[in-house]
């Protein structure tokens, strides 16, 4: 009776164990048949001028993704330190957990929408690329909360005692120790709000515009043509596709489209390298390596 039930107990673990391998399976080749039919798609019509930084498009993207990750980062990254080292339990703190949650179930066109009043009609502005910016730090905002929240709560104890017992204060520890501690993580954070900068199209409809002209000699900040200025219409890649895809103005659009989704997965590939390999020799350098 005994090794009839073991027998079963292991039939069932073997079932189990080829049913979790399966599906990790089924996502990573899932992922390989994405990228891979969107690249070979893609490069057929792949140019070396599109590959280019004064490409419009790639230069739009490029800046207003790295706007949006300063301003996240500058509201996400506290509000994570607050909710793990300072905050304590009470109605307040699970108020703010609670509109971080809501936050990041929003759809993009809500907060697309929210951004066109508020950036838009209130200030009696004109689509820009920092009304953009700022939409779309709204939807990194609680994702780059909640990593760095949880990213510091993970750290051993024993790294905020041996702090505290050479003297320093909650701050200092907090500063100096934890976040540097803590930096892979927080890095991995970055590279997933800029995966959802680089493909947003909803939330830049609203605000960023639809339109580009900008000159590269021209390099004056107040002028609505300086690549710099952040206060001119900027059509990102996404919004090019879209308006490839729906308009079709031109003879080859669906060639187009394609050859910017390829660019737009380029991207996305090499960011999460090169911040990987930063956030490694960052790592290796404050273990001592």
């Amino acid at each position: 009776m005994n090794d009839s039930h073991f027998a079963a107990k292991k039939r069932v673990d073997h079932i189990m164990t080829a049913f979790f391998r399966f599906g990790a399976w089924f996502a990573v080749l899932l992922l390989i048949a994405f990228v891979g039919y969107v690249m070979v798609e893609g490069c057929r019509c792949l140019t070396a001028d599109m590959l280019s930084f004064t490409e419009k498009g790639l230069f739009n993207t490029l800046y207003l993704v790295f706007l949006s990750l300063v301003f996240s980062a500058v509201g996400g990254i506290p509000a994570g330190v607050y909710l793990a080292e300072y905050a304590h339990k009470g109605h307040l703190v699970k108020g703010i957990r609670m509109a971080v949650e809501t936050l990041s179930s929003l759809p993009s066109i809500v907060v697309g929408l929210f951004g066109y009043l508020v950036f838009i009609v209130i200030p009696h502005s004109e689509w820009n690329m920092l009304a953009g910016a700022l939409t779309v730090s709204i939807l990194m905002l609680p994702l780059l909360t909640s990593v760095t929240e949880d990213a510091l709560r993970t750290l051993p104890e024993s790294y905020r005692l041996s702090s505290y017992g050479l003297g320093a204060s909650q701050w200092q520890t907090v500063l100096h120790v934890l976040l540097p501690a803590a930096f892979p993580r927080i890095m991995t954070g970055l590279i997933m709000a800029a995966g959802r900068g680089f493909g947003e199209a909803a939330a830049l409809m609203f605000t960023a515009g639809m339109s580009t002209d900008i000159r590269w000699d021209d390099w004056d900040l107040c002028s609505p043509s300086c690549p710099l200025n952040p206060l001119r219409p900027s059509e990102t890649l996404t919004l090019h596709i879209w308006a490839l895809r729906t308009e079709a103005l031109e003879a080859n659009a669906n060639e187009q489209a394609a050859a910017c989704s390829a660019i737009l997965m380029i991207l996305v590939v090499s960011f999460s390298l090169i911040a990987r390999y930063l956030s490694y020799r960052i790592d290796k350098k404050m273990g001592g390596n």
